[in-house]
């Protein structure tokens, strides 16, 4: 595995099932054949992220302990596999705040690469809609991987024109498949 080399994954409807403005942690749940991929990514030697927006927080749906218990529901089901997340990213801003992390800003990826030493070049964004694959092009990213799990299947329908060479797997445990055999074959 080439040195440097991250996934970034969105989080709803890439990792857990779509839930309108997610905020309990009982309404957490994983998505099918997700922590075998991202054990699979994990063993490979990428480095996981999540990058999320969250605009329920900035609209006074929930609140930011809201969204950390939503997580610690999140990493305690990754641990029981072994997978750990190098950082989560959030954007809490409603989508006419002014944010940094906003997606489709490439701000997370950046600060992942100044903080941890991500080669963005060797690196993936992996999400289920039209906003993460800009985001992983806005990065400079290998590639952006659009999922069809979440809004993905409408995603592709909505903007088949506009997604060029981003990939389109059915879901995250073909998205591990994908990107574990093109890191094999830029060996």
């Amino acid at each position: 595995m080439p040195p440097g080399a991250a996934v970034f994954l969105d989080r709803d409807g890439t990792l857990n099932a779509e839930r309108h403005y997610l905020s309990r942690p009982e309404d957490f749940v994983l998505l099918p054949g997700v922590t075998g991929a991202l054990k699979r990514l994990q063993e490979t030697g990428f480095r996981l992220f999540v990058v999320t927006n969250q605009s329920g927080i900035g609209r006074g749906y929930f609140t930011l302990a809201d969204l950390e218990a939503v997580h610690a529901r999140m990493l305690e089901l990754m641990a029981c596999d072994g997978i750990r997340f190098e950082k989560i990213y959030v954007a809490p801003e409603a989508p006419d705040q002014p944010s940094r992390y906003r997606k489709p800003s490439p701000r997370a990826l950046q600060d992942a690469r100044d903080e941890f030493g991500v080669d963005l070049t060797r690196s993936v964004m992996i999400g289920d809609k039209w906003i993460d694959v800009e985001t992983g092009r806005a990065a400079g990213c290998a590639a952006s991987i659009l999922v069809r799990t979440g809004y993905g299947a409408e995603t592709e329908r909505r903007e088949a024109a506009r997604l060029g060479d981003a990939v389109v797997v059915d879901d995250l445990d073909a998205a591990a498949e994908w990107i574990v055999n093109s890191a094999d074959r830029g060996k």
